[in-house]
């Protein structure tokens, strides 16, 4: 389970298949259609959905979907503040690099169900095939640090640090950004389940 947690509530979650565990980190992949779940307010709607002042002053209930953006690989490098996935376009090709910047993830493990806790930071950087880069989200990114105690950011320099690291990394073409996993297809034999399986909205461990 990848979660983003939230002053201690859970963001979001989504079921992923680990295709690799290492020391250079966490690689899980994603499936179109797979069951998700993500908070919203009592009225259906999500913190993209309105300001954030009206957010943080809602109520909040855990709205079940299905995942219907591409196929995703995610890898959370060990110890770094963010993440990289790997977008795809409609046939399935490689399209871009999302470097989604975040708190080191936290790992849980009870058995049945395991997963890693993350605290998402907002800002993110897209990275083309061609090595060129935008930041992404900052108006959203802007917006939220002016409400301190109720953000769940509290170091905007150390974020941008971050990203301008892993800009530099792709700038340069080093791995992640050197071409690895570009081609990934996942086993013919790897299902979508049904539901998040039973413990997935354990509490959180940050």
């Amino acid at each position: 389970m990848h979660r983003n947690v939230r002053h201690g509530r859970i963001g979001w979650v989504r079921p992923g298949r680990v295709v690799s565990d290492d020391d250079r980190g966490l690689l899980v992949w994603i499936a179109r259609d797979s069951p998700v779940a993500h908070e919203v307010t009592e009225a259906g709607l999500g913190m993209r959905a309105m300001p954030f002042a009206q957010w943080i002053s809602s109520s909040y209930r855990m709205a079940h979907g299905r995942w219907n953006g591409p196929p995703l690989l995610k890898f959370l490098p060990t110890g770094a503040a963010h993440s990289v996935w790997w977008f795809r376009d409609a046939q399935g090709r490689f399209a871009n690099w999302y470097v989604n910047l975040e708190e080191p993830g936290v790992r849980w493990d009870d058995g049945p169900v395991a997963g890693v806790d993350v605290v998402d930071q907002d800002l993110d950087v897209v990275v083309r095939p061609d090595l060129s880069w935008d930041w992404k989200d900052e108006d959203e990114f802007v917006e939220r640090l002016a409400f301190g105690d109720d953000y769940w950011v509290t170091d905007e320099k150390a974020v941008r640090a971050e990203g301008e690291r892993v800009i530099a990394l792709a700038a340069a073409g080093e791995f992640p950004f050197d071409g690895t996993w570009c081609d990934f297809t996942p086993p013919s034999d790897w299902d979508v389940p049904d539901e998040l399986p039973p413990g997935w909205d354990r509490p959180p461990v940050r």
